[in-house]
């Protein structure tokens, strides 16, 4: 490297000046005379024959001829290492290339295979197949007699999830007899089940066995806080006059009484549309439907709002709501000459006391302008579970209704109801049932007073 520079330096003219060769000389003469034997330069070899090299450098040219040099061999060596770069990089890219190429081809088929199951995991089948039969033994009319009638409702469902924020459900009801319902002289049926009666010609619409079919639309506008849409076929006991002991004829209580408000008139299975709102323990229901016919045969407008709160506290979950049911002028009055609107007002409670036991309670007041068997209620019952003798899944259902304040002739309604419902696993349940019932009637001579033990047994599977 040396020999080369010094040849560089001689053939450059530019960088080499006469004159001023005091600082540079002595330099020069020991680098061109030492280890001579070695020089690559022959004609400087040998100590005598050394010459005097007359180069004067001044430092700024030295300067930029030492980082031209550099820069020569910088770029020299980066040319013979370059294509090797570029071998390795085309290498590490081919690599990357495949193992892209690999995990497309695992997403595709995650992507395949959630796209066939996708619909399998949206739709869900849901439903209840109940059998019951029930013993009325009435006392009071001359002509009551004892008699036993058994029934089976089949309520298959069908939910469908199209996104996170839509719904469609439906509901059919297939039933065979109407149980005790049919021949009962007894005010309030005693299974409230849909029976054969109830799913034909519903509210005089020709249709039969299809109870529900709607769309539902949620919007999530916070964090706990819900507002959803739904419209179609529905049913306003869905949406009104809920309880968490005293609501569902397949696992709770039987007799309608104790199901719902009997002074109620909450309709089901007919064209309308419900609001949701909740926002933590807050919540409201709205429901707005058009009934095809009620008993008197009159199409009319039914509206309803419920407004609940719920509340944990240390002895468990309570709910409390207040409910509201109108409808418009559709209503025979007593003496069948006029037609009158109706409304009622409902007050409905439930609340835990601690692990074991639940009460609830029903207040509700209407008015008397339409015909109606009462117009004020009053229930309430306790729910006991199974816990303390070692069956936590069963539980004890005891219920009392009394309603009075109608225009029909009839002064009051007494219903008591007792329960045990044996869970015999998660989707099998049999259920041991007694029932008494009061009917009371203003006019005692005409011998229409009738009370009535009902027994009964009602095996129910949810699936």
């Amino acid at each position: 490297m040396t020999s080369w520079l010094f040849l560089f330096l001689q053939e450059t003219d530019g960088w080499v000046r006469k004159g001023s060769t005091a600082r540079l000389q002595p330099f020069l003469r020991d680098v061109l005379t030492k280890n001579n034997s070695e020089s690559p330069f022959p004609r400087f070899g040998g100590a005598a024959s050394a010459p005097v090299v007359r180069f004067a450098w001044r430092d700024r040219s030295l300067k930029r001829g030492m980082l031209r040099v550099c820069f020569c061999v910088m770029a020299a060596m980066a040319m013979i290492g370059f294509p090797n770069r570029v071998l390795a990089a085309e290498a590490v890219y081919e690599e990357t290339a495949e193992q892209a190429a690999d995990r497309i081809k695992q997403l595709e088929a995650r992507l395949a295979a959630l796209e066939e199951n996708r619909w399998r995991d949206r739709i869900a089948i849901h439903g209840v197949l109940a059998g019951a039969y029930q013993y009325e033994d009435p006392s009071g009319p001359a002509d009551a007699e004892s008699v036993g009638r058994g029934a089976v409702a089949f309520e298959p469902e069908i939910a469908i999830t199209l996104t996170e924020q839509d719904k469609v459900f439906f509901k059919f009801g297939f039933p065979a007899g109407n149980g005790l319902n049919g021949t009962t002289n007894l005010v309030v049926s005693p299974w409230a089940a849909n029976l054969e009666g109830d799913v034909k010609n519903i509210n005089g619409r020709d249709r039969d066995y299809l109870l529900t079919a709607w769309y539902k639309h949620t919007f999530a506008l916070g964090e706990e806080h819900r507002l959803g849409f739904t419209g179609g076929i529905i049913d306003a006991t869905d949406y009104l006059d809920q309880n968490a002991y005293a609501n569902d004829e397949y696992t709770q209580f039987m007799n309608a009484a104790l199901v719902n408000g009997p002074n109620g008139f909450a309709p089901s299975y007919d064209i309308g549309g419900a609001a949701e709102w909740e926002r933590g323990a807050l919540y409201a229901n709205g429901v707005v439907m058009n009934i095809g016919e009620n008993d008197a045969g009159y199409n009319y407008n039914f509206y309803g709002v419920e407004i609940g709160y719920r509340l944990t506290t240390g002895l468990g979950q309570g709910t409390c709501r207040i409910i509201y049911e109108g409808g418009d002028n559709a209503f025979l009055n007593p003496d069948g000459t006029t037609i009158e609107d109706r409304t009622i007002v409902f007050l409905s409670v439930d609340q835990q006391l601690g692990k074991i036991v639940g009460v609830w309670m029903r207040l509700g007041w209407g008015d008397g302008d339409a015909a109606v068997d009462a117009t004020n209620l009053y229930s309430g019952g306790i729910d006991i579970g199974g816990g303390p003798w070692g069956r936590g899944d069963d539980n004890i259902g005891i219920g009392y209704a009394f309603f009075d304040g109608g225009n029909t002739g009839l002064q009051r309604v007494q219903v008591a109801e007792a329960y045990y419902r044996l869970a015999m696993n998660d989707w099998f349940a049999l259920t041991a049932d007694v029932q008494y019932q009061d009917n009371t009637y203003e006019y005692v001579e005409a011998g229409t007073d009738i009370d009535a033990w009902t027994w009964g047994m009602r095996a129910v599977v949810e699936f």
